[in-house]
């Protein structure tokens, strides 16, 4: 049998004929939320905070989530793009593009070599040592690689398995944990830890997932319409949120402790290791699903070479694998952490061009009746690269309230502005860097 890769609308608008059920995408996208940080967000929350102010922060937290991924996500949908691809279009420029593609696929890359080390160190523990680790990141790595190589449908199909097995082992381990002690007693018992407030619980849940929000379009180009795109968000973030750190947060107040991780382990060595087993997949093959679409965007946008996404996902698994199992990335955690401060700013700028300025709205619309790209794009747009970064400069030195949204908010605002002003002053009704084009 020919070893054959899916490329997945990489450079392209996926068709509505290749548009997937509402529930199918949900199921992806659930598995990228439930996962071992919420749980252990929850329990960091829950540590400082009374039940009822757990419930009250998450659905803050969910909220500003939302709009982010709703906004996102439906331009996605209606344009069949990717978040790095949709950028030419919606703010950026083929060249700004480029950029983005880059630092989206540097940032999942190296998380994606990390993560793989966390599935590792699980085998090994419950292995007891008896392998070497190496060689489990080796398998683990390449494991999952093969999984993202098939595209979609083996995202689907692994989502399918983890994500039950997941909540099934959360939902045992609570219920194993949790037998001998008198529920309605820590739903109102005092928090055990030092005082947490509503805002800086609900800018821990908002912040952790806001990366994971700007990049909704590299799923929700299959949904189908936005009401599809509006049930996949709430929904899976939602319930996600909710029953993750509920959870979390009730380990927290019975046992005292936010270190939830320790008390799973405490549970039973292949047990936990096969927890973190299940979260990891369904972030580890998210990370490089993203990784590769960014990395097929820039070579595209700043070289014009077309290369396979499943061609690519190979090469940068293999990469991810190998540095993992060298123990390089976990040098470069800050850097990613860094590099993650760039990315919601990215969300701000495209959400202001798409659905304000609608600089390419004629251009879009036209070519998407055709099932076709459009044939105008700007090479690059400075006042979108000048709104990134001052986005970024926000983000990273404004710690006040939630960090992500503050970079992404003041990129929004800063591309508006800034177009409008540039406009007034050349007398021009729309500014944009197409070669030729005066109004």
């Amino acid at each position: 049998m020919a070893f054959k890769t899916a490329d997945d609308y990489s450079l392209s608008r996926v068709p509505l004929d290749a548009r997937r059920p509402m529930w199918e995408v949900f199921m992806i996208r659930f598995g990228s939320v439930v996962c071992l940080p919420l749980l252990m967000t929850g329990a960091t929350i829950g540590y400082g905070m009374t039940m009822k102010d757990v419930i009250i922060a998450t659905l803050l937290g969910v909220t500003i989530m939302e709009i982010v991924s709703f906004l996102t996500g439906v331009a996605g949908a209606l344009e069949g793009m990717s978040t790095s691809f949709l950028s030419r279009w919606a703010g950026f420029g083929q060249l700004g593009s480029s950029l983005i593609g880059l630092v989206i696929s540097i940032t999942a890359t190296g998380w994606f070599g990390i993560q793989n080390s966390v599935f590792a160190e699980g085998l090994y523990s419950a292995f007891r040592g008896k392998v070497n680790i190496q060689l489990l990141m080796l398998i683990s790595g390449i494991a999952i690689t093969l999984i993202v190589v098939y595209g979609y449908k083996m995202l689907s199909y692994t989502a399918n398995i983890a994500v039950p097995a997941f909540i099934a082992g959360v939902l045992w381990a609570t219920f194993k944990m949790l037998g001998n002690y008198n529920m309605s007693e820590i739903l109102s018992s005092p928090p055990p830890g030092p005082h947490l407030t509503i805002g800086v619980a609900a800018t821990m849940i908002a912040g952790g997932f806001m990366v994971g929000s700007v990049i909704t379009p590299d799923l929700s180009r299959f949904n189908r319409n936005a009401k599809d795109v509006f049930w996949m968000t709430l929904l899976s973030l939602l319930l996600g949120e909710i029953l993750l750190n509920f959870i979390g947060a009730t380990m927290a107040h019975a046992a005292s402790t936010s270190d939830v991780v320790k008390i799973m382990y405490n549970l039973g060595g292949w047990f936990a290791a096969l927890l973190v087993i299940f979260s990891t997949i369904k972030i580890n093959d998210l990370n490089l699903y993203a990784a590769s679409l960014g990395v097929t965007n820039f070579l595209d946008a700043a070289f014009n070479v077309k290369v396979n996404r499943g061609i690519v996902t190979l090469i940068i698994g293999i990469i991810g694998t190998a540095l993992s199992m060298m123990g390089i990335l976990e040098k470069f955690t800050s850097f990613l952490m860094i590099l993650g401060i760039a990315i919601p700013p990215i969300a701000g700028i495209m959400v202001v061009d798409y659905f304000i300025l609608r600089r390419f709205k004629k251009e879009l619309e036209e070519s998407r009746a055709e099932g076709k790209l459009p044939e105008i794009v700007e090479h690059i747009n400075p006042i979108a690269l000048l709104a990134w970064l001052i986005g970024a400069l926000i983000g990273y030195y404004v710690q006040w309230g939630i960090p992500a949204l503050n970079s992404l908010v003041a990129a929004g605002l800063a591309h508006w502005l800034i177009s409008k002003m540039w406009a007034i002053t050349t007398g021009r009704k729309m500014i944009r860097f197409v070669k030729g084009e005066n109004a």
